[in-house]
């Protein structure tokens, strides 16, 4: 396999990690304001010896990709929907101290953009929840439970890895083979 033919195979690897990403985002419904959707892009660098495809997405692309811990799930009410239920029991981000309020801010933009939200919301009592109740609700809700993964960027690259020509995949383990040892060598 020549050189152009790893970089066309490259490029079709990566053009349908970010278009399958794009459409998971879409069809789970996690695609309010487009700015993760639309920083989805990859660029292949090439040298001498190799040849790497390199993925970027806004910054916390990785947390609706991976999921977060949530800090207690049992200290919500005992009737709520997530009550004792680790949302991402599995996923190496997790809340920490709610000191800043960034979760807060985050929640107050999502749900101004929902137009499903908007004055739809009702209590037990049958009164419409005023939106910084809402908010108060949502995010005390995701600090304790955690956010669920969704996987929509790792499902397509794994699905792109498993497309790869044979022979491309045996010459990047080789390739990955070569650059560990000269690691572990140094």
């Amino acid at each position: 396999m020549e050189f152009k033919e790893v970089h066309k195979e490259l490029v079709k690897f990566a053009k349908y990690v970010i278009q399958q990403s794009r459409s998971n985002l879409t069809r789970q419904k996690k695609n309010v304001t487009k700015d993760l959707y639309n920083s989805l892009s990859y660029k292949i660098i090439e040298n001498k010896t190799s040849m790497q495809v390199l993925f970027f997405m806004e910054e916390y692309g990785d947390f609706v990709n991976s999921g977060v811990k949530g800090k207690s799930p049992s200290s919500l009410p005992q009737g709520a929907k997530n009550f004792g239920r680790q949302q991402a029991p599995y996923s190496i981000f997790k809340f920490g101290q709610m000191k800043s309020k960034g979760l807060r801010k985050a929640i107050n933009k999502w749900v101004l953009r929902k137009p499903d939200l908007k004055g739809s919301v009702r209590g037990k009592d049958g009164k419409f929840i005023s939106r910084k109740s809402l908010n108060y609700l949502i995010t005390r809700s995701i600090y304790l439970s955690g956010i669920a993964p969704s996987f929509f960027f790792t499902t397509p690259f794994q699905r792109a890895i498993e497309r790869l020509p044979d022979e491309l995949l045996d010459q990047v383990v080789l390739d990955f083979d070569t650059y560990i040892t000269d690691i572990t060598e140094k």
